[in-house]
């Protein structure tokens, strides 16, 4: 028989950790710090993309209750804003001479829509637009 080979003695390693143990919640704080600004920068974006698209409204309804109020009188200016669904939106405001062969104008005043948190920075921003035209005769 021969002798019993000795084992070989168990080496362990350590693994050092890639973080140091006092950095362990640094991301986490850091993440809780800039997403609070990440959202409100996005809502920032939001809330632009909207007046943009609110000023497009008043411009297009602008022009159609001017047509309106040019084929139908005064009154079809009210029933282009019922129409576009901005009757609690919009006010619409006819002057100048509506008789046929006159020039009337019409003015739009739309109040934007606000997005939380950022829009109140708006105050009292009211979005108007005028157009006017010549009445058509009968």
């Amino acid at each position: 028989m021969s002798p019993a080979r000795p084992t070989p003695p168990r080496t362990t390693t350590r693994v050092r950790p890639l973080v140091h143990p006092s950095a362990a919640g640094q991301a986490s704080v850091e993440v809780a710090l800039v997403l609070p600004v990440l959202i409100v920068l996005a809502l920032v974006v939001v809330q632009a993309g909207l007046l943009a698209r609110d000023q497009l409204v008043a411009v297009q309804t602008a022009r159609t209750a001017a047509r309106s109020v040019a084929v139908s009188g005064p009154a079809g200016a009210d029933r282009v804003l019922a129409a576009a669904g901005l009757a609690g939106r919009a006010r619409v405001g006819v002057s100048g001479d509506t008789r046929p062969g006159g020039l009337a104008t019409v003015t739009v005043t739309l109040d934007p829509v606000r997005v939380p948190v950022v829009g109140r920075g708006l105050g009292g921003l009211r979005l108007r637009e005028r157009m006017t035209v010549l009445v058509e005769g009968p």
